[in-house]
């Protein structure tokens, strides 16, 4: 099966369910579901065992964070490798490590082998292949649907997560406590079989560079320094991980209020996290609506909020139903929050980065995730559980006011596709693909009445060229011939050089055009001249040779 996404260029569709209407997208996405069903049934097993044979709260607490931990660690890397592979293989790799920590973590179940610091082993293993598959997935939403589909598949994808999670936890609770856990980690196994199938079958279409993959450590490089100059994704990322590392406290240390506070059992824990689950749907599908009428910011100031009010009511109540209605509430705000900030960090990033900018966003927040795990554990083990729940409440409305320094933008397009053409000028010297460092100088002629004007548009330049490769770029002026001013920048190799100009968008072109009218008419097109640097230090001395002596 293939599919292809469109080149539609129309505002963002507020359909929640269009992207559904591409088969390909349609059937990972379901398949995705199966999985995530078996993945939430598995976090019920372990959570619930962990609380079963462990005195330590913290313990507990740890098994989210085993699960976020291995994308904090590994995402930067894989984003690389999905920007630089076949990004369907990557998800199929990914989907091999789960099946087979899964089956791994069953068998030792089977056998009797139940220790801690097993299960949170084999629950890191399950999430390294999550961690492999995730940004290459994230990352092939923008290949598979049409662009103004993006924000509604961005959705989609928290919503069927949440969806899932209504009767997920609740028949995960229902296996373990009927059929024991070893049922329960059995079927999870097996749900992780179907995504594997499905990605082998589905196949779509993404545009292919003629240039040759970048090396990692360039990958990394280029993804860290796009990430660095997008104020946009900045703000997504810097809100992301606030909110992950004090809203987590609501699901790392809900098996201890059911168990401490409500005296229940796996089957109140199901309960209460379809509760969660149900808010986070009902959020979900109105979404789109929410969207039309708030802006990015404000919905992120009601998540926190209602993510504040959950946190707090389950400190306080004594109540299953009043538990159920808290964290209904904290799942609405919970995918409203997410959606928020993944949705800004893939419509601000170009096709041939976002697989390391996703990662890069998935790799801080998991890491807060994972730190809020242990820090409210630690605070409920120390302190007192009414204590860390609290704590978290003030945080979410301390993340909610962080608007104000990090506001996320609000975004009706996604970021332009870059233009993939590029006709590399003739040069005298026979260029290999390493060699470098490249030297590029554009010279100009600009009247003092546009300087101003000029000055603004290269700040703009500069911009763009720095967040596609271009390094060390500085704008010279002229002493002796002040209208003469002389555009530098360096690459590392030629093609680099080459895939610079292969990233520039047509947006990026109108820029350098309007920078081009500016040179004094009449005179000669703007110059720019191709150099390659070559070192002039001293050159190495022979290594002095051995005396040779003849024998008499």
């Amino acid at each position: 099966m293939n599919g292809v996404a469109g080149a539609d260029k129309d505002p963002v569709s507020p359909a929640t369910f269009a992207p559904l209407r591409n088969p390909i997208f349609r059937l990972i996405w379901l398949a995705t579901q199966v999985s995530s069903l078996g993945w939430l049934m598995q976090t019920v097993a372990i959570s619930w065992l962990m609380a079963t044979i462990s005195t330590s709260d913290l313990m507990v607490a740890l098994v989210p964070a085993s699960s976020t931990l291995p994308a904090f660690i590994l995402s930067v890397f894989v984003g690389a490798i999905a920007d630089n592979f076949n990004r369907r293989r990557v998800m199929f790799a990914g989907r091999c490590i789960m099946v087979i920590a899964s089956a791994m973590l069953t068998a030792s179940v089977a056998l009797g082998f139940v220790d801690p610091w097993m299960i949170l082993g084999f629950s890191f293993l399950i999430a390294c292949g999550g961690a492999l598959n995730d940004p290459a997935w994230q990352a092939s939403v923008g290949d598979i649907v049409d662009r103004r589909d993006v924000p509604a598949a961005v959705t989609l994808l928290s919503v069927g997560f949440n969806t899932v999670r209504t009767v997920g936890p609740a028949l995960g609770g229902i296996v373990v406590a009927w059929f024991g856990l070893l049922t329960a980690l059995a079927v999870t196994t097996l749900t992780y079989l179907v995504p594997l199938g499905t990605i082998w079958r589905c196949k779509w279409k993404v545009r292919s560079s003629p240039l040759p993959r970048e090396p990692m450590t360039t990958a990394i490089y280029d993804g860290l320094r796009f990430t660095a100059m997008s104020s946009e994704i900045k703000a997504a990322i810097a809100r992301g991980t606030l909110f992950g590392l004090v809203s987590i406290a609501i699901l790392a240390l809900l098996p201890l209020v059911v168990r401490d506070q409500l005296g229940g059992g796996p089957l109140a824990y199901g309960a209460l996290m379809a509760g969660f689950g149900t808010g986070a749907v009902i959020a979900g599908i109105s979404n789109g609506m929410f969207r039309r009428i708030l802006s990015q910011e404000r919905l992120m100031t009601l998540a926190c909020v209602a993510c504040a009010a959950c946190s707090l009511s389950l400190a306080l109540t004594s109540s299953i139903a009043v538990a159920a209605i808290a964290l209904a509430l904290g799942g609405a705000g919970w995918v409203t929050a997410w959606s928020g900030v993944g949705v800004s960090v893939q419509l601000a990033s170009p096709r041939w980065v976002v697989g390391r900018t996703i990662s890069i966003y998935y790799a801080l927040i998991d890491g807060g995730i994972a730190a809020g795990s242990w820090v409210w554990g630690t605070v409920a083990q120390n302190h007192s559980l009414a204590w860390a729940l609290e704590g978290s409440a003030g945080g979410l409305l301390l993340v909610a006011a962080a608007g104000a320094l990090f506001p996320l933008r609000e975004r009706h397009e996604s970021e332009p596709d870059s233009l993939e053409e590029f006709n590399a000028p003739a040069v005298a010297l026979n260029m290999k693909p390493r060699s470098g460092p490249i030297v590029v100088k554009v010279e100009y002629l600009v009247s003092e009445a546009n300087v101003e004007t000029f000055l603004d548009l290269m700040r703009q330049r500069r911009h763009v060229l720095s967040r596609v490769g271009a390094r060390h770029w500085t704008l010279q002026r002229n002493l002796q011939e002040p209208s003469q001013w002389t555009e530098t920048f360096r690459t590392p190799t030629w093609t680099d050089y080459l895939r610079l100009n292969h990233r520039l968008t047509t947006e990026d072109k109108e820029l350098e055009e309007r920078v081009f009218r500016l040179h004094v008419v009449g005179a000669l097109p703007p110059l720019m001249t191709l150099s390659i640097e070559r070192p002039t230090g001293p050159a190495r001395k022979p290594e002095p040779s051995t005396p040779f002596f003849p024998r008499h």
